[in-house]
Protein backbone atom coordinates (compact mmCIF):
# COMPACT_ATOMS: atom_id res chain seq x y z
CA UNK A 1 0.00 0.00 0.00
CA UNK A 2 1.22 3.50 -0.86
CA UNK A 3 1.33 5.27 2.50
CA UNK A 4 1.38 8.66 0.75
CA UNK A 5 -2.17 7.93 -0.43
CA UNK A 6 -3.61 7.41 3.06
CA UNK A 7 -6.15 10.22 3.64
CA UNK A 8 -5.17 12.28 6.71
CA UNK A 9 -8.73 13.45 7.33
CA UNK A 10 -9.92 9.86 7.38
CA UNK A 11 -7.19 8.87 9.85
CA UNK A 12 -8.21 11.78 12.08
CA UNK A 13 -11.87 10.82 11.80
CA UNK A 14 -11.08 7.24 12.79
CA UNK A 15 -8.90 8.30 15.76
CA UNK A 16 -11.61 10.59 17.15
CA UNK A 17 -14.31 7.96 16.58
CA UNK A 18 -12.17 5.33 18.33
CA UNK A 19 -11.82 7.55 21.41
CA UNK A 20 -15.52 8.37 21.59
CA UNK A 21 -16.84 5.10 20.11
CA UNK A 22 -19.46 7.35 18.55
CA UNK A 23 -19.52 9.08 15.15
CA UNK A 24 -21.69 11.95 16.37
CA UNK A 25 -19.37 12.94 19.25
CA UNK A 26 -16.36 12.61 16.94
CA UNK A 27 -18.08 14.91 14.44
CA UNK A 28 -18.70 17.53 17.15
CA UNK A 29 -15.01 17.44 18.12
CA UNK A 30 -13.86 17.77 14.49
CA UNK A 31 -16.51 20.39 13.60
CA UNK A 32 -17.91 18.39 10.69
CA UNK A 33 -21.13 16.47 10.12
CA UNK A 34 -21.77 12.98 11.43
CA UNK A 35 -22.19 11.82 7.86
CA UNK A 36 -18.76 13.19 6.91
CA UNK A 37 -17.08 11.27 9.74
CA UNK A 38 -18.89 8.05 8.83
CA UNK A 39 -17.93 8.48 5.17
CA UNK A 40 -14.26 9.15 6.00
CA UNK A 41 -14.04 6.07 8.21
CA UNK A 42 -15.67 3.96 5.50
CA UNK A 43 -13.18 5.39 3.00
CA UNK A 44 -10.29 4.36 5.28
CA UNK A 45 -11.72 0.87 5.75
CA UNK A 46 -11.95 0.48 1.97
CA UNK A 47 -8.38 1.72 1.55
CA UNK A 48 -7.05 -0.70 4.18
CA UNK A 49 -9.28 -3.58 3.16
CA UNK A 50 -10.40 -4.27 6.75
CA UNK A 51 -13.27 -3.35 9.02
CA UNK A 52 -12.21 -1.03 11.87
CA UNK A 53 -15.55 -0.82 13.70
CA UNK A 54 -18.52 -2.99 14.38
CA UNK A 55 -21.61 -0.79 14.11
CA UNK A 56 -23.86 -1.33 17.15
CA UNK A 57 -27.38 -0.01 17.85
CA UNK A 58 -26.01 2.48 20.40
CA UNK A 59 -22.51 3.24 19.23
CA UNK A 60 -19.41 1.52 17.94
CA UNK A 61 -17.02 -1.22 18.95
CA UNK A 62 -13.48 -1.55 17.66
CA UNK A 63 -12.56 -4.67 15.76
CA UNK A 64 -9.20 -6.29 16.45
CA UNK A 65 -7.78 -4.35 13.48
CA UNK A 66 -9.19 -1.12 14.88
CA UNK A 67 -7.75 -1.87 18.32
CA UNK A 68 -4.31 -2.27 16.75
CA UNK A 69 -4.53 0.99 14.79
CA UNK A 70 -6.15 3.35 17.33
CA UNK A 71 -3.36 3.72 19.94
CA UNK A 72 -0.69 4.19 17.27
CA UNK A 73 -2.67 7.00 15.64
CA UNK A 74 -3.45 8.64 19.00
CA UNK A 75 0.26 8.71 19.88
CA UNK A 76 1.18 10.04 16.43
CA UNK A 77 -1.35 12.88 16.57
CA UNK A 78 -0.24 13.75 20.11
CA UNK A 79 3.39 13.95 18.97
CA UNK A 80 2.43 16.08 15.98
CA UNK A 81 0.47 18.41 18.25
CA UNK A 82 3.33 18.71 20.72
CA UNK A 83 5.75 19.62 17.91
CA UNK A 84 3.39 22.17 16.39
CA UNK A 85 2.86 23.73 19.83
CA UNK A 86 6.57 24.56 19.86
CA UNK A 87 6.04 27.11 17.08
CA UNK A 88 5.16 30.54 18.42
CA UNK A 89 5.50 33.93 16.80
CA UNK A 90 6.91 32.40 13.63
CA UNK A 91 9.79 30.60 15.34
CA UNK A 92 10.52 27.16 16.76
CA UNK A 93 10.79 27.07 20.56
CA UNK A 94 13.37 24.77 22.18
CA UNK A 95 11.87 22.32 24.67
CA UNK A 96 13.90 22.10 27.89
CA UNK A 97 12.85 19.57 30.53
CA UNK A 98 14.26 20.30 33.98
CA UNK A 99 13.85 18.34 37.18
CA UNK A 100 13.65 20.63 40.20
CA UNK A 101 13.74 19.80 43.89
CA UNK A 102 10.38 20.98 45.22
CA UNK A 103 11.73 23.45 47.78
CA UNK A 104 13.71 25.36 45.14
CA UNK A 105 10.78 25.25 42.72
CA UNK A 106 8.31 26.87 45.13
CA UNK A 107 10.74 29.01 47.09
CA UNK A 108 12.84 30.50 44.28
CA UNK A 109 11.99 29.49 40.73
CA UNK A 110 8.21 29.92 40.49
CA UNK A 111 8.22 33.54 41.75
CA UNK A 112 10.69 34.34 38.93
CA UNK A 113 8.90 32.62 36.05
CA UNK A 114 7.70 35.90 34.52
CA UNK A 115 11.30 37.11 34.41
CA UNK A 116 12.34 33.82 32.80
CA UNK A 117 9.69 34.08 30.09
CA UNK A 118 10.74 37.65 29.29
CA UNK A 119 14.44 36.76 29.22
CA UNK A 120 14.16 33.49 27.26
CA UNK A 121 10.93 33.48 25.23
CA UNK A 122 12.28 30.86 22.79
CA UNK A 123 12.57 28.17 25.48
CA UNK A 124 9.57 25.96 26.20
CA UNK A 125 10.38 25.05 29.82
CA UNK A 126 8.96 21.81 31.26
CA UNK A 127 9.38 21.45 35.05
CA UNK A 128 9.30 18.10 36.85
CA UNK A 129 9.45 18.45 40.64
CA UNK A 130 11.09 15.84 42.86
CA UNK A 131 12.35 15.27 46.40
CA UNK A 132 16.03 15.49 45.39
CA UNK A 133 16.24 11.91 44.08
CA UNK A 134 16.77 12.20 40.33
CA UNK A 135 17.50 9.86 37.42
CA UNK A 136 18.37 12.23 34.57
CA UNK A 137 18.46 9.59 31.86
CA UNK A 138 15.62 7.43 33.14
CA UNK A 139 13.24 10.38 33.58
CA UNK A 140 14.12 12.00 30.26
CA UNK A 141 15.47 15.17 31.88
CA UNK A 142 17.81 17.60 30.15
CA UNK A 143 18.97 19.06 33.46
CA UNK A 144 18.11 18.91 37.17
CA UNK A 145 18.36 21.35 40.06
CA UNK A 146 19.40 19.49 43.20
CA UNK A 147 20.44 20.19 46.77
CA UNK A 148 23.72 18.77 48.04
CA UNK A 149 27.48 19.04 47.67
CA UNK A 150 27.58 18.83 43.86
CA UNK A 151 29.24 15.39 43.85
CA UNK A 152 26.92 13.09 41.89
CA UNK A 153 28.41 10.25 39.86
CA UNK A 154 28.57 10.87 36.12
CA UNK A 155 27.11 14.33 36.53
CA UNK A 156 28.40 17.80 35.70
CA UNK A 157 27.24 20.29 38.36
CA UNK A 158 27.26 24.10 38.33
CA UNK A 159 26.68 25.89 41.66
CA UNK A 160 23.54 28.03 41.72
CA UNK A 161 22.86 29.18 45.25
CA UNK A 162 24.29 28.64 48.72
CA UNK A 163 21.63 27.47 51.15
CA UNK A 164 22.72 27.29 54.81
CA UNK A 165 20.24 25.63 57.16
CA UNK A 166 18.67 27.42 60.11
CA UNK A 167 15.79 26.67 62.51
CA UNK A 168 12.36 27.90 61.38
CA UNK A 169 9.16 27.73 63.42
CA UNK A 170 5.81 29.33 64.12
CA UNK A 171 5.77 32.61 66.09
CA UNK A 172 4.05 30.98 69.10
CA UNK A 173 6.83 28.40 69.41
CA UNK A 174 9.54 31.03 68.93
CA UNK A 175 8.12 32.97 71.87
CA UNK A 176 9.03 30.19 74.30
CA UNK A 177 12.67 29.68 73.25
CA UNK A 178 15.38 32.19 74.11
CA UNK A 179 18.61 30.28 73.41
CA UNK A 180 19.63 27.34 71.17
CA UNK A 181 19.62 24.88 74.10
CA UNK A 182 15.87 25.47 74.48
CA UNK A 183 15.31 23.63 71.20
CA UNK A 184 16.34 20.36 72.84
CA UNK A 185 12.92 20.39 74.55
CA UNK A 186 10.98 20.98 71.34
CA UNK A 187 9.86 18.63 68.58
CA UNK A 188 12.56 18.69 65.92
CA UNK A 189 11.24 18.04 62.42
CA UNK A 190 13.73 16.11 60.31
CA UNK A 191 14.68 15.41 56.71
CA UNK A 192 16.05 12.08 55.50
CA UNK A 193 19.59 13.50 55.99
CA UNK A 194 20.22 12.37 59.57
CA UNK A 195 23.26 14.57 60.25
CA UNK A 196 21.58 17.97 59.84
CA UNK A 197 20.34 18.64 63.40
CA UNK A 198 23.51 17.23 65.07
CA UNK A 199 25.63 19.48 62.85
CA UNK A 200 23.47 22.52 63.69
CA UNK A 201 23.64 21.88 67.44
CA UNK A 202 27.42 21.51 67.09
CA UNK A 203 27.58 24.90 65.37
CA UNK A 204 25.44 26.36 68.17
CA UNK A 205 27.70 24.88 70.85
CA UNK A 206 24.99 22.63 72.28
CA UNK A 207 24.95 18.86 72.74
CA UNK A 208 22.49 17.32 70.28
CA UNK A 209 19.49 15.63 71.93
CA UNK A 210 18.14 12.24 70.80
CA UNK A 211 16.25 12.89 67.57
CA UNK A 212 12.69 11.57 67.60
CA UNK A 213 10.66 14.01 65.52
CA UNK A 214 8.84 13.04 62.30
CA UNK A 215 10.87 12.63 59.11
CA UNK A 216 9.90 14.35 55.84
CA UNK A 217 11.12 13.74 52.28
CA UNK A 218 10.40 17.38 51.32
CA UNK A 219 11.73 20.49 53.03
CA UNK A 220 8.72 22.43 51.76
CA UNK A 221 6.31 20.06 53.52
CA UNK A 222 8.49 20.00 56.63
CA UNK A 223 8.44 23.80 56.86
CA UNK A 224 4.67 23.81 56.27
CA UNK A 225 4.39 21.53 59.31
CA UNK A 226 6.57 23.93 61.31
CA UNK A 227 4.38 26.85 60.23
CA UNK A 228 1.37 24.91 61.51
CA UNK A 229 3.03 24.60 64.94
CA UNK A 230 4.08 20.94 64.68
CA UNK A 231 7.69 21.64 65.66
CA UNK A 232 10.91 23.26 64.48
CA UNK A 233 12.22 22.72 60.96
CA UNK A 234 15.84 23.01 59.89
CA UNK A 235 15.77 24.43 56.38
CA UNK A 236 17.31 27.08 54.08
CA UNK A 237 15.82 30.43 55.10
CA UNK A 238 16.42 31.81 51.58
CA UNK A 239 13.72 29.48 50.23
CA UNK A 240 11.09 30.80 52.66
CA UNK A 241 11.66 34.54 52.55
CA UNK A 242 8.00 35.32 51.84
CA UNK A 243 6.85 33.40 54.91
CA UNK A 244 9.50 35.12 57.05
CA UNK A 245 8.56 38.55 55.71
CA UNK A 246 4.89 38.02 56.54
CA UNK A 247 5.90 36.50 59.92
CA UNK A 248 4.06 33.26 59.32
CA UNK A 249 7.49 31.80 60.09
CA UNK A 250 10.14 32.99 62.52
CA UNK A 251 13.87 32.40 62.56
CA UNK A 252 14.49 32.25 66.33
CA UNK A 253 18.30 32.16 66.18
CA UNK A 254 20.91 33.53 63.78
CA UNK A 255 22.99 30.35 63.92
CA UNK A 256 23.09 28.43 60.66
CA UNK A 257 25.11 25.57 59.22
CA UNK A 258 26.27 25.06 55.62
CA UNK A 259 25.80 21.46 54.53
CA UNK A 260 25.13 22.00 50.86
CA UNK A 261 23.64 24.25 48.23
CA UNK A 262 21.61 24.16 45.04
CA UNK A 263 23.28 22.93 41.85
CA UNK A 264 22.27 22.77 38.20
CA UNK A 265 23.24 19.32 36.93
CA UNK A 266 23.40 17.43 33.64
CA UNK A 267 24.90 14.14 32.54
CA UNK A 268 28.61 14.37 31.66
CA UNK A 269 27.89 12.17 28.67
CA UNK A 270 25.58 14.80 27.19
CA UNK A 271 26.85 17.99 25.58
CA UNK A 272 25.24 21.24 26.68
CA UNK A 273 22.75 22.50 24.10
CA UNK A 274 22.03 26.16 23.40
CA UNK A 275 18.83 26.06 25.46
CA UNK A 276 20.64 24.38 28.35
CA UNK A 277 23.41 27.00 28.26
CA UNK A 278 20.90 29.86 28.13
CA UNK A 279 19.00 28.47 31.11
CA UNK A 280 22.22 28.03 33.09
CA UNK A 281 23.32 31.60 32.29
CA UNK A 282 19.91 32.98 33.33
CA UNK A 283 20.08 31.10 36.64
CA UNK A 284 23.61 32.32 37.34
CA UNK A 285 22.77 35.94 36.48
CA UNK A 286 19.52 35.99 38.45
CA UNK A 287 20.92 34.37 41.59
CA UNK A 288 23.91 36.74 41.48
CA UNK A 289 21.60 39.76 41.27
CA UNK A 290 19.55 38.42 44.19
Amino acid sequence: MDRAQLPLNALRAFEASARHLNFTRAAIELCVSQGAVSHQVAQLETKLGVRLFRRLPRGLALTSEGQALAPMLAESFDRMGATLDRYAGGRLRDVLTVGVVGTFATGWLLPRMDDFRRALPDIDLRLMTNNNRVDLAGEGLDMAIRYGDGAWHGTHADPILEAPLTPLCAPALAARVSEPADLTRETLLRSYRADEWPRWFEAAGVASPPLQGPVFDSSAIMVAAAEAGAGVALAPACMFSRDLTTERLVRPFAVDVSLGGYWLTRLRSRAETGAMGDFRAWLETTTASD
